[in-house]
């Protein structure tokens, strides 16, 4: 098992259109491309325009299919083309690929 935690940092006043398109079509895609969703945050305190998530993978090859698939599947290109038609959501995107500790509960 691994997980990736993606960090989007949201272009000031655009964090309602990338809760929108999360909410209505993102996680969609996720379950329909096999990527599951372990959860989503935003700070309480600092930074406020980011946007973190985990996802969960059975192994890097995993990864890699599902991350293909999302980013070739048409549909996708249509929503982010429609949901950008009033500017970028997006500044820049951090990710990180990790593997559990061996004691860790997340196995």
């Amino acid at each position: 098992m691994i997980y990736e935690l993606r960090s989007y940092e949201v272009v000031p006043g655009r964090m309602p259109a990338m809760h929108a398109r999360f909410r209505n079509h993102t996680l969609g895609f996720f379950q329909k491309h096999g990527m599951q969703v372990v959860g989503f945050w935003e700070a309480i305190i600092g930074t406020s325009n980011v946007l973190h998530y985990l996802l969960r993978f059975d192994d890097v090859a995993h990864r890699e299919r599902a991350w293909a698939a999302f980013l070739a599947d048409p549909d996708w290109h249509r929503v982010r083309e429609e949901s950008e038609r009033d500017g970028a959501i997006v500044a820049r995107i951090r990710n990180e690929i990790w593997r559990p500790t061996p004691y860790s509960s997340m196995q």
